[in-house]
């Protein structure tokens, strides 16, 4: 962990079932984020993720890449272009800063409109304890 180490991309297909699917886990239950008539009637060409999802998947991605000992202290984001059902979000990240086991990400998340989501993640990683036990 340096500062400057890019994370390799993460490609997600953004389907109507995730979209769905993160609302509902999330408990929000705005229509237009399940009800494509609704939201048409409400300006959007389609349902969009809400900010929860979006939230979910950027601790996902530094979460997978710094592995299971690595803990999320802050995650700050700022939305931008929305994710649209059939369209497809790559995430990319750069460490900005590191602090003993504590680094910086800075986020990005584009699709085919542009920025989806823009932010920085504060992530703690421990080093693996060796697992006790064998036969006495």
């Amino acid at each position: 962990m340096r500062a400057g180490e890019k994370l390799p991309p993460l490609t997600i297909p953004v389907t109507r079932t995730l979209i769905i699917a993160g609302a509902v886990a999330s408990r929000d239950f705005q229509d237009v984020h399940h009800d494509a008539e609704r939201a048409r009637e409400k300006g959007s060409p389609d349902i969009f993720m809400n900010i929860l999802t979006t939230n979910g998947l950027v601790g996902r991605y530094v979460t997978d890449h710094f592995g299971p000992t690595s803990v999320l202290r802050k995650v700050a984001i700022r939305l931008g272009a929305p994710n649209h059902p059939g369209d497809t979000m790559v995430l990319t990240g750069t460490v900005e800063e590191v602090d003993g086991d504590t680094a910086t990400v800075r986020v990005v998340g584009s699709n085919s409109v542009g920025d989806h989501v823009t932010g920085t993640v504060t992530v703690t990683v421990t080093a693996m304890v060796p697992a006790s036990g064998g036969a006495s």
